[in-house]
């Protein structure tokens, strides 16, 4: 499993860094990123002590372990400026929190993040489908999440996302152990939002795609 997409508690995780990473190894997963929410109070905060704490650790254990951020409820006028900035700290995946059914982020969401290049527009809600090809063309994956009340819109992403032709990924949004999820759970939640079978191994392969381009920085 890779999932670029979780939260320790340098934000509102429950884990520490090291041990989400040692949680996620015992669960058999390949790589994770930590992504803690961020926005301009913490970010030049939170990014390095992450980059520290991960950087440490590569050495002593299996998984890859990534240092991220992701951009939570800023105004969408505000979005690419803290992109930016978490790509200049040093954040090698960044996810902006998308419009999601499940919290009031602000209209014009998505289409900020997508505009700022972000990695990963996460759990996005009621996508529109000129976002969504918008996606396509900025290279910017959309999330299939497996975090509760995020996921009660994931067909309507993978249907609209399928349709423009965007790329898309599964991660658990995991806030505490009991968030990762297996493989095998993976494509269970892949396959109840509507993706046929034979394109799920396509969306694994976007998110080794993600791994491999962090990788070569």
């Amino acid at each position: 499993m890779i999932d670029l997409h979780t939260h320790s508690l340098l934000s509102d995780g429950v884990l520490l860094p090291t041990e989400l990473v040692q949680r996620a190894n015992h669960a058999g997963y390949r790589a994770i990123a930590i992504t803690d929410h961020v926005d301009r109070s913490n970010i030049d905060f939170a990014v390095p002590r992450l980059i520290q704490a991960l950087d440490e650790l590569q050495e002593h254990t299996p998984v890859q372990v990534i240092p991220g951020a992701e951009i939570t409820h800023v105004p969408p006028v505000l979005i690419g400026t803290l992109v930016k900035r978490a790509r200049e700290l040093g954040a090698r995946i960044v996810v902006v929190h998308g419009e999601t059914v499940a919290e009031p982020v602000i209209d014009g969401t998505n289409r900020a993040a997508i505009e700022s290049g972000a990695d990963i527009l996460s759990h996005p809600g009621l996508i529109s489908m000129e976002d969504a090809v918008l996606a396509r063309e900025k290279g910017v994956y959309l999330e299939i999440s497996a975090r509760k009340g995020h996921s009660l819109s994931n067909g309507h992403v993978a249907k609209v996302a399928m349709a423009a032709g965007a790329g898309m990924v599964i991660n658990t949004d995991a806030h505490a152990p009991e968030d990762l999820i297996s493989r095998e759970r993976a494509v269970m939640i892949l396959k109840s939002a509507g993706i046929p079978e034979e394109s799920i191994e396509t969306i694994f392969a976007h998110s080794q795609t993600l791994v491999d381009k962090v990788g070569r920085k």
